[in-house]
């Protein structure tokens, strides 16, 4: 039997790689037909690169991360490079936990209006949020936007559209109180429902 030796990829021509394959399933990316990719393309040629990576716009405002558009991750429910399509509900809140995989948990403060009492009590809610590659370096404290989207799994309804490190990492961020702000019409204005017409305890 003989064995055909790999072809090396001289200094005018290009192999096409996917990414670097650690999982048991090959990685590929759903919009790219890697049998067209297998072909080796000239070096310099816009027309080849281009091919490689398959990315999006989001829409509403929100810019695609340069990591989307020049990495090499494979992840099918990035809203910039996968299958997702955000719809619904633009949210902003603090991470709070960075323990799984490609999964962050997001913290939103709100004030609940009592009628016997006529006053506002703090509350909170825990979120489970799917945070792309694209994201790097997201860290307990840090403020992100999170939009909604199809389900992921059985409790991630949202998914990182952008992300702003924090300030202060002195801070415990599981004792702070805080309540976004209208952004441009994106996100709902956190103001007492009673007060625009609507029952206690919505937003947004």
């Amino acid at each position: 039997l003989r064995i055909a030796r790999p072809q090396r990829a001289t200094a005018g021509t290009m192999e096409y790689r996917e990414t670097e394959q650690t999982e048991k399933a090959y990685q590929k990316q759903a919009a790219v037909f890697i049998a067209s990719k297998r072909v080796v393309a000239r070096s310099g040629t816009k027309a080849g690169k281009k091919g490689f990576r398959y990315y999006k716009s989001v829409g509403l405002g929100f810019k695609t991360p340069k990591t989307a558009i020049e990495g090499s991750y494979v992840d099918k429910k990035c809203p910039f490079t996968g299958n997702v399509v955000v719809r619904g509900r633009i949210l902003k809140g603090i991470v709070i936990s960075t323990k799984m995989k490609r999964t962050i948990v997001v913290r939103r403060d709100f004030l609940q209006y009592h009628r016997k009492y006529k006053r506002f009590e703090k509350r909170h809610r825990n979120m489970s949020v799917h945070c792309s590659p694209a994201f790097e370096n997201v860290r307990e404290g840090d403020t992100v936007t999170i939009g909604e989207c199809r389900p992921l799994t059985k409790t991630v309804r949202f998914n990182v559209l952008q992300h702003e490190p924090s300030t202060n990492t002195a801070l415990n961020v599981k004792k702070v109180f805080r309540v976004f702000k209208a952004e441009g019409g994106r996100l709902a204005a956190l103001v007492p429902s009673r007060l625009a017409g609507g029952k206690p305890g919505e937003w947004g």
